[in-house]
């Protein structure tokens, strides 16, 4: 059998198919809702993960610096003293007073020098240290955190396989509806859906009112929703609106019946008052 062109189908068939796709759609945010905030806390904690690691590399990173910057110093503190054991040796051939101060002076410019070299590795000693206590809090904390994201996966996974196949079938079940939407209505209900609270873009009328703001609606609309001529959307929140035959609903049977019999009482009551008003007048 053909498959019917979506913009063939009459406007009862466009309003049933809706409201099928939007039962199924609904079922399936009712499975992710089973799942609450755990696909988020996954998400911030493998997030905090990744950061926390590249926290850690640019730690290893600055510990590494300062090690070569040791080195570096340690081969500079080599150099100096070199000089200085030249310098001491060449005192003792000096001719003039001239040559000794002269040395003099670079046997002081290099110990100096030797030992302001100590000073600096003394600090970046000290700042490897600090590095080193960060780099091993920020470990601790990785590993603190990729525990917890193992704890959460495994709820999450666990759900997710609880749910999985129907979900599954109802996303099957939603490509085949969506396929029998003309595109420009499949647009406008899922632009609906979208800017709605709850997630309805089709909704039944309840107790003569939208059943998704629940404004009320004037007879002469409830008439032209149950005739099914047009698509329309409330006034209010602008969901499409549906006749709760058409959409397989029960209305509660009791309340109308009880809405009939309050009319009823308030007929009876009317209509003695009025006896009573003219049997007074018939008196005077």
């Amino acid at each position: 059998m053909a498959k019917k062109d979506p913009t063939d189908l009459s406007v009862e068939e466009k309003l049933k198919t809706l409201y099928q796709l939007q039962s199924a759609l609904s079922s399936i945010d009712e499975k992710r809702a089973l799942r609450g905030e755990l696909p988020l806390e996954v998400q911030d904690l493998e997030d905090e993960i990744e950061g926390l690691t590249i926290r850690v590399e640019k730690i290893q990173n600055d510990i590494d610096e300062f090690q070569k910057a040791v080195v570096q110093k340690k081969g500079e503190i080599a150099d100096a003293e070199q000089s200085v054991a030249r310098y001491k040796s060449q005192l003792d051939e000096v001719k003039n007073n001239r040559e000794y101060d002269t040395l003099s002076k670079e046997i002081e410019f290099q110990t100096l020098e030797i030992e302001l070299c100590n000073k600096k590795i003394r600090e970046a000693n000290a700042r490897i240290e600090e590095k080193k206590q960060e780099l091993e809090a920020n470990r601790e904390l990785i590993k603190e955190r990729q525990d917890d994201l193992e704890v959460k996966k495994s709820e999450l996974d666990e759900i997710m396989e609880e749910t999985r196949a129907e979900e599954d079938k109802l996303k099957e079940k939603v490509k085949d509806l969506e396929s029998k939407i003309e595109t420009r209505l499949l647009t406008s209900f899922k632009r609906i859906r979208k800017n709605a609270r709850n997630g309805l873009g089709v909704v039944y009328v309840q107790r003569d009112a939208c059943g998704g703001c629940f404004n009320k609606i004037p007879p002469q609309r409830q008439l032209d929703i149950k005739m099914h001529k047009k698509i329309i959307v409330c006034e209010y929140c602008g969901r499409i609106m549906i006749d709760p035959e058409l959409a397989g609903v029960k209305l509660d049977k009791m309340g109308v019946e009880e809405k009939k019999k309050t009319r009823k009482r308030s007929s009876v009551r009317k209509t003695a008052t009025s006896k009573k008003a003219a049997d007074a007048n018939d008196m005077e």
